[in-house]
């Protein structure tokens, strides 16, 4: 018996253990918070009855980590815990009654929404911004503050009588409206969508570069002071406090002075919160007095004066009519449910994403399911299980597709890819569409008014097949073509190329040849090539030829091209039809080539670098500009080629140990100075 109680809590430990990684590291969860709770509730049961299998380390003794690697670590001043979690009316009457018990007096609480998103701490030092700290296990997080710079909704320095030194916290989210637009162009760029709005905010904080963060449109609300010299004793008090500092303090909270305010308050959010621009999972509820959130302490994962209460995703039974199968740009095959209409979170839903094959098995689906919905985030439909009860005993099984819905050939699964694939990317429609598409969007050459149902009206008239065949429409070819279209209610009208659209288009098509050569290189939809890496590409590759003619080496030698895009490079441009196509786009004009940045010097012709650390001086990309300006190279990692390892403080073990391995010559800022001083 005690043999089996022990192997239950020890599962349950690396279950939970596997799902925190899930969550905070890899910003890919896996199971609901309530499935989560439910565990860890079950797990501390276990052990407060068998104490006799203790474990320091085990999940219900610290919160959850998001700890990366690639950030500094800095301890908290204040330990950064996590809420404990209710889901019913009972268990916040729970909390009152403890709460009160424990104080002995009637309680004035603060509700205030929980925002989805990723917390962060803030430390102000005389009224400037120090430090941007993540949760991380609660005793320590990553330092994140050049990012957290980025974030224009966070005060880099406030105004106001204000304590020398102090923490605020909050939540760093991504709006529902910026969320919507990354993924759009995440699927653009060939990359997998965020799952929902919180992965999204959580991944973008832990993006190495900075000035990618700041295009991510993050926002920051912030709703607890901490500190020595605090305001005031009241807790809503400090907010509207730290409000006229200048910080961006929530304005939907609200002072509850019963029980039956606080379930009101709970259930106005419960249908409110699809009417927020940003996403929300709960209610906090605050002791508001911080005299006596310090009388009633902490426990050592949460505080005991703070709960959350946390909404369940709303859900709907509707039925499933069929699986139909997109093809997108780059041939990913993405099945989707279609369904009998039904509302869901204020929104009807006809759709839902199966994602793909591996989802569709897990789900058992069966043609005519009554199945149940709801929003992943709140905003992204999707399948959670069938009625199996509620089955037709002789339904079909719904089985994933073997050939291309749009072009008959046989799909490829690629070795570790969730996704299936159709390999025509010469011949089937979907994919040439989608890489005009891609190559009119605005991150490439950004042709105004050039659309999705243009594309389509084009392709369909035969007159634009690949992207080069787009310079040569005329004004008497454009006007006057119609085409019936449907907007996403299914409702159909006419479009016509009238005199003013097709001298817009014209218009619009002749200023693309101004767009720089960055973009009209991201355009040519290269596997892996999106417009960061297409910078890179054209810095080291100043003309489109070159590029053409860069050997894998070649590639892989410049810092930021990995193996990956390195083959991709070489497998595109060794396809005649592309390279043919690349000179059709060179004869209309486009920018294929920019100038060659003049030299300052050639001292370092020949030799490769490595920059690694922080420095004094220079920042690494500003150190990688001069290296580069003076006939270097940069590398991205030590190997025998590599001249010097220019070394700052916090340089990688790891790059130490390998460049005194190869007898690579290491050096610090002063000796880089004197290199090239000298």
């Amino acid at each position: 018996m005690a043999t089996d109680i022990q192997e239950k809590i020890n599962l349950l430990r690396d279950t939970l253990n596997k799902h925190n990684h899930n969550y905070y590291v890899l910003n890919q969860p896996q199971i609901t918070d309530f499935e989560f709770d439910q565990m860890m509730k079950e797990l501390i049961e276990l052990e407060k009855s068998h104490p006799e299998f203790e474990d320091p380390n085990s999940p219900s003794h610290r919160v959850g980590s998001d700890l990366s690697n690639d950030f500094q670590q800095i301890v908290h001043q204040y330990p950064m815990l996590s809420l404990g979690n209710t889901y019913n009316e009972g268990e916040i009457a729970d909390f009152h009654q403890r709460i009160t018990k424990a104080i002995g007096e009637e309680i004035e609480y603060v509700c205030e929404l929980k925002y989805d998103g990723t917390s962060i701490s803030l430390t102000y030092e005389n009224g400037r911004l120090a430090q941007a700290v993540t949760r991380g296990d609660g005793e320590k997080g990553d330092d994140v503050t050049a990012n957290v710079k980025t974030i224009k909704s966070v005060p880099l320095s406030i105004q106001g009588n204000y304590p020398e030194r102090f923490v605020i916290r909050g939540e760093i989210l991504l709006p529902n409206e910026e969320f919507i637009k990354l993924n759009e162009t995440r699927e653009l760029n060939g990359e997998l969508p965020f799952a929902n709005p919180r992965n999204a905010a959580s991944g973008s904080l832990k993006m190495k570069k900075s000035s990618e963060v700041a295009q991510r449109g993050l926002d920051c609300y912030l709703y607890y002071l901490l500190g020595e010299n605090l305001p005031t004793e009241i807790h809503s008090e400090n907010l509207e406090t730290a409000r006229s500092w200048g910080f961006k303090i929530p304005t939907h909270y609200k002072i509850c002075k019963s029980l039956t305010e606080i379930n009101g308050f709970i259930e106005y959010w419960d249908k409110e919160r699809f009417n927020l621009p940003f996403e929300i999972d709960g209610i906090v509820i605050k002791v508001n007095n911080i005299n006596l959130q310090n009388e009633l302490g902490y426990t050592a994962k949460s505080p005991r004066w703070a709960i959350s209460y946390k909404f369940k995703a709303e859900e709907a039974c509707t039925k499933l009519l069929s699986v139909s199968y997109q093809v997108g740009r780059t041939g990913k095959i993405t099945p989707v449910a279609n369904l009998e209409p039904v509302q869901l979170a204020g929104t009807t839903v006809k759709r839902a994403s199966l994602h793909n094959a591996d989802i569709i098995e897990q789900l058992n689906l069966h043609e005519n399911d009554m199945v149940f919905v709801e929003k992943g985030g709140e905003i992204i439909p999707k399948i959670t299980r069938a009625d199996e009860s509620a089955r037709d005993a002789q339904a079909p099984k719904i089985e994933f597709i073997n050939e291309c819905p749009e072009c008959s050939t046989p799909l490829i699964r690629p070795e570790g890819e969730a996704a299936h694939f159709c390999p025509n990317d010469k011949a089937c429609p979907p994919q040439l569409k989608g890489k005009i598409e891609h190559f009119v969007s605005r991150k490439a050459v950004n042709i105004d008014s050039f659309g999705e149902q243009i594309v389509d009206l084009l392709f369909e008239k035969g007159l634009v097949k690949d992207v080069s065949e787009i310079y040569d429409l005329t004004f008497d070819t454009l006007n006057g073509l119609s085409r019936i279209v449907e907007d996403q209610d299914e409702n159909k009208k006419i479009f016509t190329f009238q005199e003013k659209s097709t001298q817009n288009l014209l218009a619009g098509i002749e200023a693309s040849k101004n767009i720089p050569y960055p973009n009209v290189l991201f355009g040519l939809g290269i596997k892996h090539v999106g417009a960061t890496v297409a910078k890179v590409l054209c810095k080291n590759f100043n003309t489109i030829d070159k590029l053409a003619s860069a050997t894998y080496d070649d590639l892989v030698a410049i810092d930021d091209i990995g193996p990956k895009v390195a083959e991709s490079v070489i497998t595109y441009f060794s396809d005649e039809e592309n390279k043919n196509l690349v000179t059709r786009l060179k004869n209309t004009g486009l920018q294929l080539e920019i100038a060659e940045e003049a030299l300052e010097s050639d001292k370092f012709n020949g030799l490769s670098f490595v920059v690694s650390g922080t420095f004094t001086n220079f920042s690494r990309d500003e150190l990688k500009s001069i290296i580069e300006s003076n006939g270097g190279k940069n590398l991205s990692g030590v190997s025998k080629k590599t001249s010097y390892l220019v070394a700052g403080e916090k340089t990688g073990p790891s790059k130490l140990e390998k460049a005194e391995k190869l007898n690579v010559k290491i050096i610090n800022e002063t000796d880089f100075i004197e290199l090239l001083e000298n």
